[in-house]
């Protein structure tokens, strides 16, 4: 029997991908639970950020967190919005120059669909594991997040910026024609980004643990449904996959409290 707090999964890039759950005082390798029922149980919730037990707001912080905490700013989720490269504090400066001021990647990725995102370099491949790209490709290294962000919305013109998180679970996707839409990404880049494109395409391959994927989704939500158990089938992104067809979004609950055991 496990308890603790969840956290997104902690991935090592090999092949199949290797997931583990992180608790305060143990874990748990995901991949060796695949062919066996696991039982989930919902007991609380306690924020990443304080450690107090409020309700989660969002993406596992309490609320008076989701609106002070560094870690949450809004140029996280949007890039072009980052204001360190000109000392410009938004929440906590030292923190915002440790994570702004450092190589990112505007990268194309394939999970659903091509998608265009923005992490940072030493992220790469874990960005692409957490969500569930067969694979993708560098476009421009830039020396810091702002740059990064700019870049991102020229290329929000013609790339979707979403993936379908229902079609990356069922292994749904488009083929791509990676040469071709390497191009096309660097023809619609305006001249101040040409300097920073990535000179060769190396096109980095996903392997997922997965024995079947769902033919209907069933998302499982812990606030509706508080206890659950069933056979898992396989890990890609951060959904645990079980073979009803139900689906775990380990991420998306972030900051629940639970009990899991593994039969």
């Amino acid at each position: 029997m496990f308890r603790g707090v969840l956290k997104k999964m902690l991935t090592t890039n090999s092949s199949p991908i290797r997931y583990f759950l992180s608790f305060e005082n143990d874990f748990i390798e995901i991949n060796q639970c695949i062919g066996r029922q696991v039982n989930i149980t919902k007991i609380g919730e306690q924020c990443l950020s304080c450690g107090s037990k409020k309700l989660i707001f969002r993406q596992g912080f309490c609320k008076s967190c989701f609106f002070e905490s560094p870690h949450i700013g809004d140029w996280i989720i949007r890039p072009e919005l980052s204001t360190a490269h000109l000392g410009i504090q938004d929440r906590d400066l030292e923190y915002e120059k440790k994570i702004q001021l450092q190589p990112h990647i505007v990268y194309l990725s394939l999970s659903s669909h091509v998608k265009v995102g923005v992490t940072r370099k030493e992220q790469l491949i874990t960005r692409w594991i957490d969500q569930g790209a067969q694979n993708g490709i560098s476009i421009l290294e830039v020396p810091n997040r702002f740059l990064a962000g700019k870049a991102e919305i020229e290329l929000k013109k013609v790339f979707s910026d979403k993936t379908n998180w229902r079609k990356m679970l069922q292994n749904e996707f488009e083929p791509v024609d990676w040469k071709y839409t390497r191009e096309k990404a660097i023809q619609n880049l305006s001249h101040d980004f040409k300097p920073y494109v990535v000179s060769e395409i190396n096109l980095t391959e996903i392997k997922f643990p997965i024995d079947n994927f769902p033919k209907k989704v069933i998302s499982l939500n812990l606030t509706k449904q508080i206890s659950y158990k069933g056979i898992l089938s396989g890990i890609k992104g951060q959904y645990l996959i079980f073979k009803d067809d139900t689906v775990f979004n380990v991420r998306g609950n972030e900051g629940t409290e639970v009990m899991i055991s593994v039969g």
